[in-house]
């Protein structure tokens, strides 16, 4: 079997399963801050801790919605590796995203990846589908769901 076939296979085998969990990671204001500023997005609900704590329900600052979910990288590192004969990894996009609950200032988050389908575009290309949610620690409902796109790229037949 090719390195595509052998993906595709093991893939396969763990659809409706977990795949995988992620590391906790600390969304403190600094990184909010940061954020804000590399994304001109300086609403005071992400960057203003005293107005944010008397002016809105969540105690304080909250991150933004495309913070956590640019966190989904960052999951998928921990959890996903390149599988042999894989060139790249290239994120396709989602089919669907729902932000689900506020992610307060200090909150750790984590990953969970569920595989949901695989598809053998062409003769280097897998798309694959996971289910991604991001949890918040100590809270029931997560801070996000997705049905995440993800490219695996092997390599061309002529290329070994």
């Amino acid at each position: 079997m090719s390195h595509i076939e052998t993906a595709k296979a093991a893939m396969e085998a763990q659809m409706g399963q977990e795949v995988g969990v992620s590391d906790w990671i600390t969304v403190d204001q600094p990184m909010i801050d940061q954020f804000a500023n590399v994304t001109h997005d300086n609403q005071w609900i992400h960057i203003d801790p005293e107005r944010a704590a008397a002016e809105t329900p969540f105690g304080g600052t909250i991150a933004h919605g495309f913070l956590t979910l640019s966190l989904a990288s960052r999951f998928a590192y921990d959890c996903f590796s390149m599988a042999p004969g894989q060139v790249m990894g290239i994120n396709y996009g989602f089919n669907k995203l729902r932000f689900l609950t506020p992610v307060t200032a200090g909150s750790r988050l984590r990953g969970r990846f569920v595989m949901k389908t695989v598809t053998q575009r062409n003769a280097t290309d897998l798309l694959r589908e996971t289910g991604l949610t991001i949890e918040i620690e100590g809270v029931e409902t997560p801070a996000l769901i997705a049905d995440w796109l993800g490219l695996a790229v092997f390599e061309g037949p002529n290329d070994r």
